[in-house]
């Protein structure tokens, strides 16, 4: 890699798009730093993956800028593909070839392509060579992708929902795939799911998208360090939940209630106190508890 190379991988400020009435990206703005493994979380049409065409230069940006290892991808798309593996969530693959032919077919349109690679792969996967796509399991179409995607060793790959509608044991097989690759290669990942305990287990930083905005992003240490869920209890019935600090989130009746909070632990216990109340249960939430919280807020 040339030392003028940024060490930024994506940057995108200010990004907008709208399709008719709907506005699907409102004012996004994310920087993705080389090596990461970057979840973008949100429920199904939130905009993850009309933010990941932009990085592939499907979308031209209406308001703000992309840019893909500090190239626009719209206006010089061969030196921003070159350097991309991407899986989409529909595995658009031509279903009349081969595994083999498949290989073959891609490898012309990447001159990085590692054939020896390709075959560890194609093993590793248990993917046979004369198998034809349209035969394959879903799970097994994931894999082929997943195969094509990395066998010429991109600088970034793009995983859009890569595991949807796969069962447990498939889901696994292509995650643990992923997080192989990045070990082994210093690859830069950007990650898009609906599965939040997906992205909790893999990535090292998320942006939480809801309805096109992003709610939160941060490295997965921040949002654990400064995410907090209590059980917290009143010696008074409680028809609402008191104004305490930093509740992002409130679940319960009566004296019992369970809260994801964020920010200074010190603060919400002393308010808590003052309210009445006490911490019988504290710990870490899950990152899904987190997005719930935040895109309901």
């Amino acid at each position: 890699m040339a030392s003028h190379e940024p060490e930024t991988a994506v940057e995108v400020a200010g990004l907008s798009r709208r399709f008719g009435r709907k506005e699907a990206l409102r004012d996004v703005a994310l920087r993705v730093s080389r090596g990461q493994v970057f979840g973008l979380v949100g429920e199904n049409g939130a905009g993850k993956t009309t933010l990941i065409q932009h990085l592939l230069g499907a979308y031209k940006a209406q308001t703000g800028t992309v840019r893909v290892f500090g190239i626009d991808p719209v206006y010089d798309p061969t030196a921003v593909l070159s350097r991309i593996g991407y899986l989409s969530e529909d595995r658009d693959l031509p279903r009349w070839m081969r595994v083999g032919e498949l290989m073959r077919y891609t490898q012309a349109f990447y001159p990085n392509w590692d054939e020896a690679y390709a075959e560890r792969l194609r093993e590793e996967f248990d993917l046979p060579a004369r198998a034809r796509i349209k035969t394959l399991s879903r799970g097994e179409k994931a894999k082929a992708g997943l195969l094509v995607a990395l066998a010429h060793r991109p600088e970034l790959l793009l995983l859009d929902e890569p595991s949807s509608g796969l069962d447990p044991i498939a889901r696994q097989d292509i995650l643990a795939a992923v997080v192989r690759t990045v070990a082994e290669e210093g690859r830069t990942v950007v990650f898009s799911s609906h599965l939040l305990d997906e992205v909790e287990r893999v990535a090292d930083h998320v942006a939480m998208i809801h309805e096109g905005r992003v709610t939160l992003d941060r490295s997965m240490d921040a949002v654990k360090t400064t995410h907090r869920r209590y059980v917290v209890r009143w010696r008074e019935l409680q028809a609402e939940c008191p104004s305490l600090p930093g509740v992002l989130r409130a679940v319960g009746e009566g004296r019992e209630w369970d809260l994801i909070c964020e920010g200074d632990e010190q603060a919400f216990a002393v308010a808590l106190g003052a309210s009445g109340g006490e911490i019988v249960e504290s710990g870490v939430p899950t990152l899904e508890a987190v997005f719930v919280a935040r895109a309901s807020g």
